[in-house]
């Protein structure tokens, strides 16, 4: 480990935010003009399709596209849903739709036609990017959103359609397009979120905001080949993350701050499995990547050697809950990286974690405020609590310096009421609330206690989910587990595991007693499961999280059907 210099780079950070600022030229356009032949995109898939672009031949398709979509009426201002996998035409689309001043909502292919229909009427999206599994979704929405004029469809197109096909577009237009300029407070992205409760809520990104997000990447990635105190030094790097760019963790943690930095990343077209997971980074010398804790659970639960890839692999980030010292011990011994872990929301991304290289990190802790963000613990009348206390994560909206932080996000679509809860005063200059607990040491240094939903508690005792899990997780039966409460009448609730066995495991009886002992044995005794339910899935989000809502409400509604029976 090497010397602290946290202390050092916060103080003297210095955001620089120009006036005038666009993702698209930031991502493409000058690297189209000054390493033209350099490569943007690697395309893969499960078909075996593989494809190699450079940034040159993005941005002459983004031009294209751009033309395409001002001949469909598209404008500044305008949101146009992009549902698409990882693959090349997603990042056309991005940069098409940035450098028209445009909105780009992107869409996860998982949704069904009801959670498209809402976000599609909710934000009045104008036209859809769309692959074509997702067409008869969009087609039977379609005309119960009156804003949406036309789908550009990329792959096969049905004949005699309505739909635009993609090539036939791209093939009419020229390949030469005048950039709008937009200014750093512009909005340029549009990404819906889901509460605990309600419809989900679309975050209005500005443009601004990838600047916000790079000290964290830089950071989390060790710095992406870069030394800080010489940037003149080359990078080979090359990115790699399953993240759905439909979501921030791939667009804003991973697509968008690659090609800020020019360098190429690895679009996988098909499901995640550890073993494509070691394939893809030794086929393309993947040197950095962003894993969540659910697949980086899974490949260490597949390979204990994982070295024997070959993988060039320099740096590692993780994000979505909490990686727990099991996987983080193993990514240090086996993998050979240490995991830097990061905390971030849709509407304030990458502003906590840390950086191995150059301040030490903690297993099992969040890490710290990355340069140029102030983050505290706050209490629920929005005072910082002393270290060690228990607490709600939030994030000023002015750093150290009392400049304005670029990471936010200018507020929730349509819902004013929804942006000023979220903030405990002006919005320009208060705490902004995550509705993450954790509780902050003297060096501020977070440790993540659970969503304030997610926290509970049983016969008086407060329980945090992700330490109960992460101890199952050390037992070799044990491939993923969700802790929930359990109603009870005379203890409130009961602490409840739902465990997903590792192959060639059996439930039984005698089980559900050893990994009861495990847990009894390693932490307090009120925190073991006292009842275990064996799954064969548990319910995730399309972003890899634990969904213990899910099992929350299971409970709840089992016990009240105990009641009425």
């Amino acid at each position: 480990m090497g010397e602290d210099r946290y202390e050092q780079l916060h103080a003297a950070f210095r955001w620089q935010v120009p006036p005038d600022f666009n993702i698209a030229e930031a991502c493409c356009g000058r690297w189209a003009r000054e390493t033209p032949k350099a490569t943007a995109i690697y395309f893969d898939s499960e078909s075996g399709c593989r494809a190699v672009y450079s940034y040159a031949q993005l941005q002459r398709a983004a031009n294209r596209l751009s033309n395409a979509l001002w001949n469909q009426g598209v404008r500044r201002g305008h949101r146009v849903a992009i549902v698409l996998p990882q693959r090349f035409e997603t990042a056309v689309a991005h940069i098409a739709l940035q450098q028209m001043g445009a909105v780009a909502m992107p869409l996860s292919l998982l949704f069904g036609a009801e959670a498209l229909e809402y976000r599609l009427q909710d934000s009045g999206a104008v036209l859809a990017i769309a692959a074509c599994e997702a067409l008869p979704a969009l087609r039977e929405v379609k005309a119960r959103c009156p804003a949406l004029r036309r789908i550009v469809v990329v792959g096969e197109c049905p004949v005699d359609c309505d739909e635009l096909p993609w090539m036939e577009a791209l093939q009419a237009e020229a390949a030469q397009f005048k950039p709008l300029a937009t200014q750093a407070d512009d909005p340029a992205v549009l990404i819906y979120t889901s509460g605990t409760t309600g419809n989900p809520k679309g975050a209005l990104i500005p443009q601004r905001a990838l600047i916000g997000n790079l000290t964290g990447f830089i950071a989390s990635q060790n710095w992406f080949g870069f030394d800080p105190f010489d940037a003149s030094q080359p990078s080979d790097a090359v990115f790699w993350s399953p993240a759905d760019w439909a979501w921030t963790g791939g667009l804003m943690d991973a697509l968008l701050p690659t090609l800020y930095f020019g360098r190429p990343i690895v679009a996988y077209q098909g499901r995640f499995s550890a073993a494509k997971a070691f394939e893809l980074m030794a086929a393309y010398g993947v040197t950095h990547s962003f894993l969540f804790p659910t697949a980086l659970k899974a490949m260490m639960k597949a390979e204990p050697r994982p070295r024997r890839h070959g993988l060039k692999l320099r740096a590692l980030m993780s994000a979505g809950e909490a990686v727990g010292d099991a996987v983080f011990a193993w990514c240090r011994d086996a993998l050979g990286v240490p995991v830097n872990e990061m905390f971030g929301q849709t509407e304030m991304n990458y502003v906590v974690g840390n950086c191995q290289a150059l301040w030490p990190a903690q297993p099992g802790s969040m890490g710290r405020a990355y340069p140029g963000h102030r983050v505290a613990v706050i209490d629920d009348d929005g005072h910082e609590c002393p270290p060690g206390t228990v607490g709600e994560v939030a994030v000023h909206a002015r750093d150290r310096h009392g400049v304005p932080d670029p990471v936010f996000f200018l507020g929730y679509w349509n819902n004013d009421s929804a942006t000023r809860a979220k903030f405990t005063g002006d919005p320009a200059n208060s705490w902004c609330r995550t509705g993450d607990l954790a509780r902050m040491d003297a060096d501020g240094t977070l440790w993540y206690e659970g969503r304030a939903d997610d926290v509970f508690k049983a016969a008086g005792y407060r329980i945090g989910p992700g330490e109960i899990e992460n101890c199952l997780l050390k037992h070799p039966a044990v491939a993923n587990a969700a802790v929930v409460p359990k109603p009870d009448a005379e203890r409130g609730a009961l602490v409840k595991a739902y465990v997903v066995l590792a192959d060639g495991h059996a439930a039984s009886d005698a089980l559900v007693q050893a990994l009861q002992g495990h847990v009894k044995a390693r932490l307090a005794p009120y925190e073991y499961p006292k009842e275990i339910e064996f799954i064969d899935a548990l319910p995730m989000t399309t972003t890899g999280k634990v969904q213990r809502r899910v099992l929350r409400l299971r409970e709840q509604e089992r016990a009240a059907a105990a009641v009425a029976a």
